[in-house]
């Protein structure tokens, strides 16, 4: 359409005024390159105060600055340990009852050799303070004190591994599974399928010997290791001759030794790279770290 024509239709059938000329002409170019001024100046404001507020609101919750993770692991202490009463030890030979009057004692079948214990009092007030039962914090105990002994560089800590214990199978009583005195939840807890339907597509690895799957790998246990992880990461944490990834003691030392496999954890970049090569995915790092400093507050 002309825009000489005064009142000209446009494409909507409105009508317009012709455009004007001479000095009118000239104020409203003058007018009209302000507006587009002013108006491209507000878009520009715009986009810096949301870009300012966005990274000031990241920097609250991510230290590191906008886009960075939203935490790192804890730094808690080494427990204290204690060295278990050898058999041959008596500790009042006058209170005991002459051999020859007590019927021979059962013998165990086990082979477990006595280990150096996390001080009970401290697995009671630890427990008590962060929910996490005795049985399972003694073993996330006990792996922090050997992990620390073998690899004094690594910087894993009891608190990290009790909070993938926590999401993995809540300490060993994932659904209806109790967690007995020796370390294995009942009934045992084994993972869905990885079939590719919603999860990695793992086959089969073990023929089913810890998962009982002869068709694909599942996560087993209180660590939820997947069998050919296992395979290369047993452990034999309670020295019972077997590496089982259902056994608590054995599942919480090999996770501190899978994660130290990573390099160390000192730093909140190390921390976070060893928890991603446990399960690939910085929503479930973040929810470890969470879990964890959750616990390490609570220690006090």
């Amino acid at each position: 359409m002309s825009w000489d024509d005064d009142f000209s239709a446009d494409e909507f059938g409105e009508g317009r005024r012709a455009r004007a000329t001479g000095r009118a002409a000239g104020w409203q170019f003058v007018r009209r390159v302000a507006a587009y001024a002013g108006l491209v100046v507000g878009v520009i404001a715009l986009i810096v105060g949301v870009v300012v507020g966005v990274n000031f609101a990241g920097v609250a919750t991510s230290p590191d600055g906008f886009g960075s993770p939203v935490a790192d692991g804890p730094r808690v202490a080494l427990p204290p340990v204690v060295q278990p009463i050898e058999p041959t030890q008596q500790a009042n030979p006058g209170d005991q009852l002459e051999a020859t009057q007590e019927e021979p004692a059962e013998v165990s079948e086990s082979t477990v050799v006595p280990l150096p214990q996390v001080d009970p009092a401290w697995t009671a007030a630890m427990s008590e303070a962060t929910g996490i039962p005795t049985r399972a914090l003694s073993a996330y105990a006990l792996a922090h004190v050997a992990i620390a002994e073998d690899e004094p560089t690594c910087g894993v800590d009891w608190t990290t591994i009790a909070a993938i214990g926590s999401i993995e199978s809540d300490h060993g009583f994932h659904a209806d599974s109790v967690l007995g005195d020796d370390g294995y939840p009942t009934p045992a807890i084994i993972g869905r399928a990885l079939d590719g339907d919603g999860v990695a597509t793992i086959r089969d690895t073990d023929g089913g010997v810890l998962d009982g799957d002869s068709t694909w790998d599942r996560a087993v246990g209180p660590m939820q290791f997947i069998p050919s992880t296992w395979d290369r990461w047993g452990t034999d944490a309670n020295d019972d001759g077997v590496a089982d990834p259902n056994q608590i003691d054995d599942a919480a030392q090999a996770a501190a030794q899978y994660l130290c496999a990573s390099g160390s954890m000192t730093t909140p970049e190390g921390w976070r790279a060893a928890i991603y090569s446990y399960n690939h995915d910085n929503d479930y790092v973040d929810k470890v770290a969470s879990v964890a400093i959750e616990y390490a507050a609570a220690a006090g």
